[in-house]
C-alpha cells in the first residue's frame, strides 16, 4: 500500500515540480533538472517496475564535504 502511494502519478509530480523549483543539482549521472521531466517521461514504465519488484540499483550519491570549523 506505502509503495503504491510512494509511485504514484500524483507523489511523481508533487516531487518533479519541487526538484524543479529548488533548481535541483545534477546527480552523480550529470543529468541537469532541465531534462529531469523528459527522461521520467520517458522512462517511469520501467523504472516503476523496478522500484516495484526491488530490481531497482540506484547509482552512488554525489557527496561533497562542507569544512566546518
Amino acid at each position: 500500500m506505502l509503495m503504491e502511494r510512494i509511485l504514484s502519478r500524483e507523489n511523481l509530480l508533487t516531487a518533479l515540480k519541487r526538484v524543479e523549483q529548488n533548481k535541483g543539482s545534477h546527480g552523480i549521472d550529470g543529468m541537469s533538472v532541465k531534462f529531469l521531466r523528459r527522461h521520467l517521461y520517458e522512462n517511469w514504465d520501467s523504472l516503476r517496475e523496478a522500484l516495484r519488484t526491488g530490481n531497482y540499483q540506484p547509482s552512488p550519491v554525489r557527496r561533497v564535504e562542507i569544512p566546518k570549523p
